[in-house]
């Protein structure tokens, strides 16, 4: 189903209980500067900016990044993108919680002193006042939750952040529960947007964590959607791993998305990708669009092509029937959900 960004026309879903509106497909950004191994740039700022103008011609308005991400390269081109441009049009989310600095243990994790720095230091490369949503990047034990949610809480009040986020918490629901619980009874803002991991093949989060999450009004934004580039099909049973070479040498993929658990239920994907004109990706996003506790996956692209693949999932209309089967081609850990 080859279309251009211009025929794809992404439609507005609610952000949870925020009163946001976001693209039923946000874009994100975790490429942007990225360097390889090898010392290469997956994503240089022309490509970057060119990615940006082809999720905007496909009416996204929804940015995803994080103040490591380039080590903050991303970041400083998303807000020279938007110069120019009606800042009110997007929304723009980030994250913090990763070391920057080698040798200072302070400047990681969601201590106080490390939000407020990396705050002001993220808004000053984004070129704006606030962010939308401000995610941490992962659960920091060494901050006890009281300390977490009051220094998030001052950001709110300062305007310099919107709304809060968790990231990465898929198997601890009870955390975020507990962190808004705490909000709650001091009248502070609690977690309203989650991004798990989530996919056809990852499947972890059903149960406590997606029932708490309708239960509570949250709004649930998946990353790695294709499953680590599994479910896109560029793999196969009988090849072994084919493409990138550096994912070939990890024993952990293997492990985790090259068995035949995984395989059959690709065999169950390409057979309704066939039956709806459809990429294997395309049908992937399409079953997490249609999956009932997902607000909206994030989708990433080297090329402003694979960009535009992806994006045209949101055309796709899937029957129950189909997405019944894709549900069933591999149990979660958890039935009915």
């Amino acid at each position: 189903m080859a279309r251009s960004s211009e025929e794809i026309d992404l439609d507005f879903v609610p952000l949870g209980r925020t009163g946001l509106h976001t693209s039923e497909l946000q874009f994100g950004t975790w490429r942007f500067g990225k360097e390889t191994e090898e010392g290469n740039v997956e994503i240089g700022e022309a490509r970057a900016k060119e990615l940006l103008d082809a999720y905007e011609a496909a009416g996204g308005r929804y940015i995803d990044t994080a103040d490591v991400y380039g080590g903050g390269d991303s970041e400083r081109w998303i807000g020279e993108w938007l110069d120019g441009r009606d800042r009110e049009r997007f929304t723009v989310a980030s994250k913090i919680y990763w070391q920057i600095r080698e040798g200072d243990p302070n400047s990681g994790g969601t201590n106080r002193k490390n939000i407020r720095h990396r705050i002001d230091a993220l808004l000053d490369r984004l070129d704006t006042d606030y962010v939308d949503v401000l995610y941490i990047h992962r659960w920091d034990d060494a901050t006890t939750t009281r300390e977490l949610m009051k220094t998030l809480n001052g950001l709110i009040e300062s305007g310099k952040v919107h709304y809060l986020g968790a990231s990465t918490m898929r198997p601890n629901a009870w955390k975020v529960a507990r962190a808004n619980a705490i909000a709650d009874s001091e009248g502070w803002e609690p977690f309203t947007v989650l991004q798990p991991r989530y996919n056809l093949v990852d499947r972890e989060i059903e149960g406590d964590y997606l029932e708490m999450a309708r239960q509570r009004g949250l709004a649930v934004c998946p990353w790695s959607p294709l499953g680590q580039g599994f479910l896109t099909g560029k793999y196969s049973r009988e090849d072994g791993l084919e493409g990138d070479s550096r994912v070939a040498e990890s024993s952990r993929f293997r492990e985790a998305y090259l068995t035949d658990e995984n395989f059959d239920l690709h065999e169950e994907l390409d057979a309704v990708a066939e039956e709806v004109d459809a990429t294997p990706a395309q049908v992937a996003l399409a079953w997490l669009i249609h999956r009932e506790g997902v607000t909206a996956p994030i989708v990433g692209a080297r090329t402003v092509e694979q960009l535009t693949e992806n994006l045209a999932a949101a055309t796709i209309d899937l029957s129950d029937e189909q997405v019944d089967r894709l549900t069933e081609a591999k149990a979660g850990p958890y039935d009915g959900l």
